[in-house]
């Protein structure tokens, strides 16, 4: 049976950089989902600051629903490819006897 490739001898190790990535990839999703507005109206308004012109309040409603569909989903989706990692792909390897 072949073992896990973090137990084989020569394992890549993860670099500096693609750790960094892996955090920002969940920090970005989580600080827009906590700083998204509650109001589709100051949504609206930082929108109109931001860019220079302004949306409706339906077009608001759904751009905030979207925006927090989209953190969630992939929140979730980077917690399960970490937690995946982390036990390591949920399959053990048997131990043979001597």
């Amino acid at each position: 049976m072949k073992s896990h490739p973090c137990c084989e001898v020569g394992a890549k190790r993860r670099t500096w950089a693609q750790k960094c990535r892996d955090v920002a990839g969940l920090a970005i999703p989580g600080a827009i989902l906590a700083l998204i507005p509650k109001c589709p109206a100051c949504l609206a308004v930082y929108i109109a600051m931001g860019t220079g012109f302004g949306i409706s309040m339906a077009a608001a409603t759904y751009l905030r629903g979207f925006l927090v569909v989209c953190c969630v989903a992939s929140l979730v989706f980077l917690v399960a490819r970490h937690v995946h990692r982390f036990i390591g792909h949920g399959v053990t390897t048997p131990r043979t006897a001597l």
